[in-house]
């Protein structure tokens, strides 16, 4: 790896861990360089400025999350018939292989996905919208041929509701597994809390 590309991955690191502990607005390019330890030039040579850094921090997981969701949409489709639950099932494999791109990656790309929300960064939800329209559309597709009674404005209610329960769970994955240990004395991991998480989601799109 050349030294150009080390800065580049040191800047994106640091930047993804303050984005996440701090949000994107209250995290500046002031704070990431100081801890980076590089200057603001280097943030500016490899990203030009701060939105194109928050996109780059959270691209470098949907570029595993996106087409390996697509994949499993694909083949969902395939079937003629299928329930709520089978379409919420297919996020399940592309959000846990996260944690092979990146340490505990699974939590780490739905507490930067709530930040980009809960901070209005819209220029955010424009880049993932029009870069990976194509899965979106499939996901969303999909959605309503397990259920075709849902109206366009149910569905976008529901699948808004749907993120916001998604980003609280997985964010917090590591504290509700603790909570789970001392109340129950059961421990789970995020795989088991994936497939808690499942058929709450299903029935909530569906519920009449």
């Amino acid at each position: 790896m050349t030294g150009r590309m080390r800065t580049k991955d040191k800047i994106l690191d640091v930047a993804e861990g303050l984005f996440a502990e701090h949000g994107f607005n209250d995290t500046s390019l002031r704070a990431i360089t100081s801890k980076a330890n590089v200057n603001l030039a280097s943030v500016n040579y490899h990203f030009g400025d701060k939105k194109t850094l928050i996109r780059a921090v959270i691209d470098r997981y949907l570029e595993a999350f996106m087409p390996a969701l697509l994949e499993e949409l694909q083949q969902l489709n395939k079937n003629d018939g299928y329930t709520m639950e089978q379409v919420f099932c297919t996020i399940k494999q592309p959000l846990l292989a996260l944690n092979g791109v990146r340490p505990h990656g699974a939590s780490r790309f739905m507490s930067l996905l709530g930040r980009g929300y809960t901070d209005v960064q819209g220029h955010l939800r424009w880049f993932i919208t029009t870069r990976y329209a194509e899965v979106l559309s499939l996901f969303t597709e999909s959605v309503s041929k397990a259920n075709p009674d849902l109206t366009p404005e149910t569905l976008f209610w529901r699948l808004h509701f749907t993120l916001g329960t998604c980003v609280f769970t997985t964010a917090s994955s590591q504290a509700l597994a603790e909570i789970a240990y001392n109340d129950f004395d059961h421990k789970v991991n995020s795989e088991a809390i994936i497939n808690q998480l499942i058929p709450y989601l299903a029935a909530g799109v569906a519920a009449k």
